[in-house]
């Protein structure tokens, strides 16, 4: 078969610099012939990023990569593979370790691994690498990359919290590196933000199983995508919270704008999709974490389009609006989740359904929507 054939490849990555480099070192020790490739970006002010090649008696080689289009990410795509598949066809190789630098996301590149080295190589699996007491800090930072010194590209616009977050979220292994530090407010706090993940701890023996267990790159993007996210469930444990908010009732579009920065500081992290009344056939994403908001268009709403159209989306998107569905409004809706220590779950409620359109407005109808105040328009592009 063509899979036993191509070199596997796992991807471990995170901010949590020392955690991530004691769950590869310790693949590297679990798992005979394995090699691990990390390129530093940390160098790209002077012009190109640093390529480490290490095994588990140590270093093996370095060498340089030239930035491309002045972005260090690009760099390391444009190198990455080329090195991979050079392990590949030397043949003596049993596991490939991608260790990402420190604010690198896995979807991106497990996606040019997954599409690009697909004749030579097999993606098995992507492993975040948390230390639980760096939890809340992280999520809870504000911060720029750039201010932090972790930005990728001049470009570079994320904050520490919504990175780390992604790179939590995307992954289905976490590897746990435990310390003194933690509580089990820490741990909470990991197992609500991704309930679904496999948390290991990162001296386990399972973990090498788990390098090797197989990766579906069409589900991990399906499960991040606003329209069929795999969002997590209410909870309540260890001063930890995470309320789940669901409503088929359209946003005022000022009133919620005039709510955000309440919204933003009320959890450590925010996630879902949500419908504006002077938008309805718009799904509109919401990415918040650290106090700092993305809020995007995702798309159409699934009730906007014609049912021809309905074929061409792939079935874990119709599941998701089945599930969603109102004889009404078809899968629009409010599916909003916060996950936060010290939640003030009525409150966040409150603010939340006094955004709401009232039974008056709402009794008005669509058109008399569309005319309300365009609140949102200069954070969204426009629609067409």
């Amino acid at each position: 078969m063509q899979d036993d054939t191509r070199l596997p490849v796992v991807i471990v990555g995170g901010l949590h610099s020392e955690a991530r480099r004691e769950v590869v070192e310790h693949l590297l020790r679990s798992v005979p012939g394995s090699v691990a490739l990390h390129h530093d970006l940390s160098t790209a002010t002077e012009g190109s990023v640093v390529r480490r090649v290490s095994d588990a008696s140590g270093e093996l080689s370095r060498g340089h990569a030239p930035l491309f289009n002045d972005c260090a990410c690009c760099a390391l795509r444009e190198d990455l593979i080329p090195e991979l598949e050079r392990l590949a066809d030397a043949g003596l190789t049993r596991l490939a370790v991608v260790e990402l630098w420190d604010s690198v996301e896995p979807k991106g590149m497990a996606e040019v691994i997954a599409h690009h080295g697909a004749r030579t190589l097999r993606l098995t699996n992507v492993i975040t690498a948390v230390d639980p007491a760096l939890a809340l800090p992280c999520l809870g930072n504000g911060d720029d990359l750039s201010e932090a010194g972790l930005a990728a590209a001049s470009s570079d616009q994320r904050t520490v919290g919504d990175t780390w977050a992604r790179q939590l979220e995307y992954a289905p292994v976490i590897a746990v590196v435990e310390s003194d530090e933690a509580d089990d407010q820490d741990r909470a706090l990991l197992t609500q933000l991704h309930p679904t993940a496999h948390q290991v701890n990162a001296d386990s023996p399972e973990l090498a199983h788990l390098a090797f267990a197989g990766f579906d790159i069409e589900a991990a993007a399906a499960a991040q995508h606003p329209a069929c996210a795999l969002l997590p469930q209410e909870a309540d444990n260890a001063g930890v919270t995470t309320l789940v908010w669901r409503r088929h009732r359209p946003f005022h579009p000022q009133r919620l704008y005039h709510a955000l920065e309440e919204l933003c500081c009320a959890a450590a992290r925010g996630r879902g999709r949500f419908w504006l009344a002077d938008h309805p056939d718009t799904l509109l994403a919401w990415d918040a974490a650290g106090g700092a908001l993305c809020v995007e268009s995702a798309g159409p709403w699934l009730a906007s389009l014609p049912d021809a159209a309905w074929e061409m989306e792939p079935p874990v998107r119709r599941a998701a609006a089945a599930l969603d569905w109102h004889p009404e409004h078809g899968d629009r809706c409010q599916h909003l989740v916060f996950t936060s220590p010290g939640l003030d779950h009525d409150g966040l409620e409150r603010v939340l359904a006094s955004c709401l359109l009232t039974d008056a407005e709402y009794g008005a109808g669509v058109e008399s929507w569309k005319k309300l105040p365009a609140a949102f328009d200069s954070l969204l592009d426009p629609v067409t």
